[in-house]
């Protein structure tokens, strides 16, 4: 069973994956989550743990599940958050969209 460092060490840099992915600074998340920066740098950097509500906070801040930063799975959240998304698309747009997701299948597939 993994430890608790390294499981806050692997957070921490899904957390800053995502942020960057974002092109948030640090500065920009912990205003959007109402937390300090030293807090999300501290996170990013697997030192601290988070409270239940920070860690929703964060996640909130970032369009993604808690389990996702927690664990890295996707869960129905996140599927639910992508659906969001592509509510604000047109119908083209999701098509588009749809065979971008086709291709990036059948591209793993063949690397299987």
């Amino acid at each position: 069973m993994m430890n608790v460092e390294l499981y806050l060490k692997e957070m921490g840099q899904r957390i800053m994956e995502r942020r960057k992915k974002l092109g948030l600074t640090q500065e920009a998340l912990a205003e959007m989550s109402e937390l300090t920066t030293q807090f999300v740098s501290y996170a990013e950097s697997g030192k601290r743990g988070m409270r239940p509500e920070n860690l929703m906070k964060v996640a909130a801040a970032l369009g993604v599940s808690t389990d996702y930063l927690l664990t890295g799975d996707i869960i129905d959240k996140d599927k639910l958050l992508l659906s969001d998304k592509l509510d604000k698309l047109t119908p083209q747009q999701v098509r588009i969209v749809e065979n971008i997701i086709d291709e990036c299948i059948a591209l793993y597939n063949k690397d299987k």
